[in-house]
């Protein structure tokens, strides 16, 4: 059964800091003890080979692995290719506990018997918030992107504004990982939607064509449109404009490009379309947005 780590909320874990690592053949993770937070390391190319105390993990691309701030962390085996994964480490100031019945639900987090519902409408009620502790991740393209913006917004942590956005990258991360705990075996229309969402990320600068998109996953374009609505709210080429707003928002945070230059560095042959679809969909503009969270 999978090791469960909860947290008991309000108040929430917060972030502290995180980054992209690249580990050649023969390197390995660091032996450390006791490190003081949570360290949640997500693969995104090769193998990591890493234990916590008396269990050992394969972490491959794709997967998750939260190791403990009161345990003993090290490198079973060195890497065999070249493998990147993103850390995070993040805390909480409220109680939490580990173990595999963690799912059940605790007394303490039920409504009190004989609080008048006026006085529960006072205090904040307490719930648990449920974390893999190892796990193959239910959508591994949305946490890179996810991680990736939490990391280019904690660059510019000077500003209030940037502050409040790292705090929600950072809570839809956890939501990220609790969705694991659910995910049942894929279905068709599930693995159709993924497959279609890493062909557009893939491609996201080319133009891309429906009747191209469903030759290269051999499905028909209305089913793959279908499965895409399904399962991300929006159909394959309204993902890929805002995939390639969320790529935008990077390089206005990591470049001094133009707006023009980024427009098409991202997939937009037009400077103005790009700016109206940027609006749209952050409701303000791509200049705003660079002022706002960079302060020029």
């Amino acid at each position: 059964m999978t090791n469960i780590i909860s947290f008991t909320a309000p108040p929430l874990p917060h972030y502290i800091h995180g980054g992209l690592s690249a580990f050649a053949p023969g390197d390995r993770h660091l032996s450390r003890h006791n490190i003081g937070v949570f360290d949640l390391l997500v693969v995104r190319q090769g193998t990591m080979y890493v234990g916590e105390d008396d269990r050992q993990y394969e972490v491959t691309a794709g997967s998750a692995l939260l190791l403990r701030p009161d345990a003993y962390h090290y490198g079973i085996e060195d890497c065999r290719e070249r493998t990147e994964h993103f850390w995070i480490h993040f805390q909480t100031t409220g109680d939490w506990h580990y173990g595999d019945d963690s799912l059940q639900a605790s007394k303490s987090m039920l409504p009190e018997e004989g609080v008048p519902r006026q006085i529960q409408a006072f205090s904040a009620r307490k719930y648990e918030l449920h974390l893999p502790q190892f796990t193959m991740l239910s959508q591994p393209g949305k946490m890179y992107e996810t991680i990736d913006r939490l990391i280019a917004l904690g660059e510019t942590d000077y500003w209030s504004s940037s502050r409040w956005q790292i705090d929600i990258h950072f809570q839809q991360v956890l939501q990220l990982l609790a969705a694991s705990i659910k995910k049942q075996a894929s279905s068709p229309r599930a693995a159709c939607a993924e497959q279609a969402a890493a062909y557009l990320r893939r491609h996201y600068r080319e133009d891309v064509k429906l009747q191209q998109l469903g030759e290269e996953l051999r499905f028909h374009p209305i089913y793959i449109a279908r499965c895409m609505q399904a399962e991300f709210g929006c159909p394959p080429i309204e993902y890929l404009l805002r995939y390639r707003v969320e790529q935008a928002k990077l390089l206005l945070l990591r470049t001094d490009f133009t707006i023009a230059r980024i427009a098409e560095e991202v997939g937009f042959h037009q400077a103005a379309y790009f700016t109206a679809r940027f609006t749209r969909y952050e409701g303000i503009s791509p200049r705003q947005y660079r002022q706002r969270f960079l302060g020029g």
